[in-house]
């Protein structure tokens, strides 16, 4: 390849990426809601890009779950119906469940327990700072992100990180009041303590109690409907 030619390629690989950063921050940050439509030509108008090159951000986005093809193939922010909200912390649960697991079982689980309680203190100083939404999602989901890493399992990290996209877009949806109480530290500091313990039974009822309530914090009743704020 000469090197004219891998320049070229070089710079569409750049703007592919930052067309995709951009418009997967819009749509994580909330810029873009649950519903919203992603037009080729105004997102490729907005970041000077070709349609091209939007087209295989949005296709890529499509893959990460947080784009969605309605009528016509008018493409949309994904949006979760109740059912694949509940679905969705079901798998989170199963998941960090495991992690749990495997950190309570391994010799490194006092370092690991020192680690959760220093993302707590990063997500107790979100709150007590004032931070943005973006900053508490970021530090809540950087908890829950740790134990998926603390676990030494490759692909149960890499299963975790599938679903964060979507995560990120029910969370930012939600209700801010309610929102605020599922990513409290006071609602995470139980885990780290259980896994401090070494209380692996302890650890997976609390984990479950966090999941259920995350579920009707953020607004989604017993029988799978959405509730209001």
């Amino acid at each position: 390849m000469s090197g004219q030619a891998l320049s070229s390629l070089t710079r569409s690989t750049t703007l592919r990426e930052r067309a995709l950063v951009a418009l997967r921050t819009a749509i994580t940050t909330g810029q873009y809601q649950p519903g919203d439509h992603l037009g080729e030509v105004e997102i490729a108008e907005h970041l000077s890009v070709s349609r091209g090159t939007v087209r295989e951000a949005l296709r890529h986005l499509q893959q990460e779950g947080l784009v969605t093809a309605g009528a016509r193939g008018m493409l949309r922010v994904s949006q979760l119906t109740p059912t694949e909200v509940r679905e969705l912390f079901q798998v989170r649960e199963a998941l960090e469940g495991l992690a749990v697991a495997q950190i309570i079982a391994s010799p490194r689980r006092q370092d690991s327990a020192k680690a959760l309680r220093k993302a707590l203190e990063k997500l107790q100083e979100a709150f007590a700072s004032g931070a943005d939404l973006a900053a508490k999602v970021e530090a809540d989901l950087g908890f829950h992100l740790l134990l998926c890493e603390l676990s030494g399992n490759s692909v149960l990290l890499k299963t975790w990180r599938q679903l964060e996209g979507p995560m990120r877009v029910v969370i930012m949806s939600a209700a801010a009041e309610r929102r605020d109480v599922a990513m409290s530290a006071a609602a995470h500091e139980p885990i780290a303590d259980a896994i401090a313990r070494g209380d692996a039974a302890a650890a997976q009822e609390i984990l479950h109690a966090h999941m259920a309530s995350a579920i009707e914090q953020l607004g989604i009743g017993r029988d799978g409907t959405r509730e209001t704020a």
